[in-house]
């Protein structure tokens, strides 16, 4: 006999649609699983080294949304022993790679914890409402004087009338509006630019950069 589920029912007004959600927690009990119980902070830094380290990457572990199905297709009884045992005779190593991967960054959170103290968490704090939110938000001129460099000439930001007219600086004798990539598919909004363009998109990494000719 099913057990009665903690899990709520919402029927909305006029919604054929019947709507409820289940926790992680219930949905781990309804398939019959173990919760792996960590002490405090530890899953939180082992995630941050398994970032770093990219352990659990396809080209480690394998495509979990390929192996999955697989599986199923392979099994007439689907239960978490058999998942992992169909795992790990395709992938013998893996488990053993990707922890090796991940304890190797654990080691080099563990040097770096010890350097850090409270002056160097206020410089940590200090850059990034300082420096980085100046950079991530005032692009303008680092791309201008960037292009300038490149043309081999000298750049200025725009004056508040030539701002106006859309325009946000120049490069030598021309004219350019300096926007974000996503604004090509904005159709221009109502604004009427009629210099030339200057398009970016910030990545993980920088800035990259389109010029109109």
């Amino acid at each position: 006999m099913l057990k009665q589920s903690n899990t709520k029912l919402k029927k909305l007004k006029g919604d054929k649609l019947l709507k409820f959600i289940i926790k992680n927690n219930e949905l781990t009990a309804l398939n019959g699983a173990k919760t792996t119980k960590f002490p405090k902070y530890t899953s939180q830094l082992i995630n941050w080294a398994n970032q770093n380290a990219q352990g659990t990457r396809s080209a480690v572990v394998g495509q979990m949304s390929e192996l999955f199905p697989e599986f199923m297709a392979s099994d007439s009884e689907i239960t978490i022993a058999k998942w992992y045992s169909w795992y790990t005779k395709k992938y013998p190593n893996a488990v053993e790679k990707a922890t090796d991967k991940i304890y190797e960054q654990v080691q080099n959170l563990r040097n770096a914890i010890p350097l850090i103290d409270r002056d160097m968490v206020k410089r940590w704090v200090e850059d990034l409402i300082a420096v980085k939110t100046f950079n991530g938000m005032y692009v303008q001129k680092a791309i201008l004087a960037s292009l300038a460099e490149r043309m081999g000439t000298s750049y200025r930001l725009a004056t508040p009338n030539e701002e106006s007219v859309g325009i946000d600086g120049y490069v030598g004798n021309v004219p350019y509006s300096v926007k974000p990539d996503t604004y090509k598919t904005m159709n221009r909004l109502s604004e009427t630019i009629t210099v030339k363009m200057i398009y970016y998109k910030k990545t993980k990494t920088g800035l990259t950069i389109e010029v109109e000719e």
